[in-house]
């Protein structure tokens, strides 16, 4: 029997490229996924899907920059399903430049909301309940961009060395329970509507979304020391 039988996981920031394959994948192992979105169509496109598929999801919109809101979402869940097992974290954005000095502190700002405070928000609003779970695990899905940066991208690389932090402190604040904080170090995703609509292209170093969801979904079956405060690679380390 999967360890994900039964469990209920909720993923942020469904809406975006890697929400329907992961969704699907922990659908599969028998997870009940609640779904997150900034924009509730996108979320219900997802969970529908899965429940069009035999799973189990549902859908909500959440402002995960509003903590409130976000515990809201995290005590809900607990309330009515007795449990949350996982919450990843797949919260995007980018935005590039050229050169350092011509790069605009507008990008940090723009950038810190979806890539960092997200992160704190989820992380502080799904503690107790991952906590209590038999395997909690918070799953936060980074870019090799944090730890070898470029200097057109140095507002999403920073932003994205916060989140990693962040992640590792909520990795401290687990080590004496059952669940566990994880990274998960990727280039770049590719999505089947990208591999369509460019179909000749090599998409060199680039982790297809059904392979992330195949590495989330593995979380659950591995040793919480095994995958606490662990940088899992998806791209080649620098």
């Amino acid at each position: 029997m999967s360890a994900l039988q039964g469990a209920v996981v909720a993923v942020a920031g469904a809406g975006g490229g890697a929400g329907p394959a992961l969704a699907h994948r922990l659908a599969q192992s028998g997870a009940l996924v609640a779904v997150a979105d900034a924009d509730r169509a996108k979320a219900a496109r997802v969970a529908d899907d899965v429940t069009a598929n035999g799973g189990q999801a549902e859908a909500s919109e959440v402002d995960l920059l509003d903590l409130a809101a976000t515990r809201a979402w995290a005590d809900d869940l607990q309330a009515r399903h007795g449990r949350v097992d996982g919450l990843v974290h797949l919260v995007g954005g980018w935005k590039g430049g050229k050169s350092l000095v011509e790069s605009h502190l507008d990008d940090w700002t723009a950038l810190e909301g979806p890539l960092v405070r997200t992160v704190q928000r989820t992380s502080q609003a799904f503690h107790d309940p991952l906590r209590a779970a038999p395997a909690g695990r918070f799953v936060l899905v980074s870019s090799r961009e944090a730890t070898d940066p470029g200097q057109s991208n140095a507002a999403y690389a920073a932003a994205k060395a916060a989140a990693e932090t962040w992640t590792l402190a909520l990795a401290d604040a687990f080590r004496d329970s059952s669940a566990a904080a994880s990274i998960i170090v990727v280039k770049a995703l590719l999505t089947p509507a990208m591999q369509e609509s460019r179909p000749d292209a090599a998409f060199d170093g680039f982790t297809p979304v059904a392979d992330l969801a195949e590495q989330i979904a593995g979380l659950w079956d591995r040793p919480t020391d095994a995958v606490n405060g662990a940088r899992l690679w998806m791209t080649e380390k620098p």
